[in-house]
């Protein structure tokens, strides 16, 4: 049970209330945990404090992803249900707990206490969170669905750039010796520690303004002038409702499962390895022409460029159509890889700008996939079919860096290779995103057997049969 202040109808929006509360609410949540990008600030450090590898301490951040995925897709139901402000407030202590268990084992130098506490329970933090606003946006933004998860999903993208200079400062403040422009100084693990007790307290401020500022909307309430009727001249747009359950059994389901798995793992293809890439691609002997700190000023910019398209391209969305921007994303993105894996060398510029837009198309996949949800399936369930959906990510998150490592292990130890031993890999996101584009090409709208029956009213927003919910 859970405490009366948490309850749903205790969220529910006078009619005074201005809907563009509700995406700062949610971004506030996003922004928090998306410090999971920002893990490579301290990474290093925690590697030379433990005695570990890079890919040990990397497993925490795989945990993590992994348990986002999990934690989305077994609490969607829960967390339509109950409300954002309940899945809001869950996700802030499990997120916080993660921070101070993880904390603590640094302290202790217990490293699987690590694994505990930022990978398996900040990863359930992670999950609730990423979905508690997303059903709720939806239903505040009928008319403009893109353009309100868009809003809240750029701040996940986002968080990292709010992280990682933070992160630096914080503990160049608490050891001395550190120096936070100096790419090969360490803190040490007691640095580490602080940092996640301050971060904790501080994500714990922000989330939980989130949780107590965001409402939803009564059952009868639409946006002053927007006629739900339009809706049903829009291709793939249903007014028709599909449970988690049936949604789950349907091809639609599986075919954007497909979609975003796919446009996930490319996505963290350049990600995973953005900084020494850009300089095994201008490696002239045994030295780069991109130093360390142009390296670092890379990976920023493709943080922007991650953020960024989150909200331009599922903004983008609601004018040309979700099916056709999934188009640009796989299609457009198909051929720039090819380029980046062909001419990307030439050029530093160049390779900058394929490498910045093919993020703005993963960050973009990740914004725009809730409002395709909407279009497929309704509202009704949206937030527990958008957790099921994240599983895509979990597999994501193994695959691409899996894909990735395997082909450079074969060629040496990335920061020391070309630009060729990077091709075979990026031909091979080449050959990932046309399954998702085909995937994308036989998407249809939704059978009408696995519809809710509706309501009395016969309206897209009416009380549906409760026996699916469960």
């Amino acid at each position: 049970m859970l405490p009366s202040f948490l309850a749903r109808d205790r969220t529910v929006a006078g009619p005074r209330f201005n809907r563009w509360l509700v995406p700062p609410a949610a971004l506030a949540v996003h922004l928090c945990i998306g410090q999971v990008y920002a893990t490579s600030v301290y990474k290093t450090a925690l590697v030379a404090h433990f005695d570990s590898s890079l890919t040990t301490i990397g497993l925490v951040f795989s945990l993590a992803i992994v348990m986002l995925g999990l934690a989305a897709g077994f609490g969607g139901t829960w967390v339509d249900r109950n409300g954002p402000r309940a899945a809001m407030f869950v996700s802030a202590c499990f997120w916080v707990t993660g921070f101070l268990v993880a904390a603590l084992g640094i302290a202790l130098g217990w490293l699987w206490l690590v694994f505990v506490g930022y990978g398996f329970i900040g990863g359930i933090g992670l999950g609730i969170g990423y979905i508690s606003p997303v059903s709720t946006l939806i239903k505040w933004f009928p008319d403009r669905p893109g353009l309100a998860t868009g809003m809240a999903i750029m701040g996940f993208g986002g968080g990292a750039l709010v992280a990682s200079p933070l992160s630096g400062r914080l503990m160049s403040l608490y050891d001395s010796a550190y120096d936070s422009t100096d790419a090969t100084s360490l803190a040490d693990g007691r640095a580490v520690a602080l940092l996640f007790v301050t971060l904790a307290a501080g994500y714990a401020v922000f989330m939980l303004f989130g949780a107590f500022t965001v409402r939803v909307p009564a059952d009868d309430w639409s946006p002053a002038g927007w006629d739900p009727s339009t809706v049903r001249a829009k291709k793939l747009v249903t007014t028709a409702q599909v449970s988690a359950g049936n949604a789950i059994r349907t091809p639609q389901f599986w075919l954007l499962w497909v979609v975003l798995f796919c446009n996930v793992t490319a996505g963290i293809g350049i990600l995973e390895q953005a900084s020494p890439m850009i300089q095994d691609f201008f490696r002239e002997g045994e030295t780069s022409t991109v130093s360390a700190a142009a390296a670092g000023g890379f990976v920023g910019l493709l943080s922007i460029a991650n953020m960024a398209g989150r909200f331009v391209w599922s903004s983008t969305s609601d004018v040309v159509g979700r099916k056709p921007i999934y188009l640009i994303y796989l299609g457009l993105g198909l051929a720039l890889y090819v380029l980046l894996s062909t001419v990307g060398s030439t050029s530093t510029a160049l390779f900058v700008l394929l490498a910045a837009v093919i993020i703005s198309f993963y960050g973009g996949g990740f914004a725009t996939i809730p409002a395709y949800l909407r279009d497929l399936f309704g509202t009704f369930q949206v937030g527990a079919i958008h957790g099921r959906l994240l599983t895509a990510w979990s597999a994501a998150g193994v695959a691409g860096p899996f894909i990735v490592n395997r082909f450079l292990d074969a060629q040496g130890e990335p920061g020391s290779l070309t630009a060729d031993a990077y091709r075979p890999a990026l031909l091979t996101m080449v050959g990932v995103l046309a399954v998702g584009l085909v995937a994308n090409l036989l998407v249809r709208p939704v059978a009408e057997r696995f519809h809710e029956p509706r309501s009395d009213d016969d309206s897209p927003t009416g009380k549906l049969n409760e026996r699916s919910a469960a």
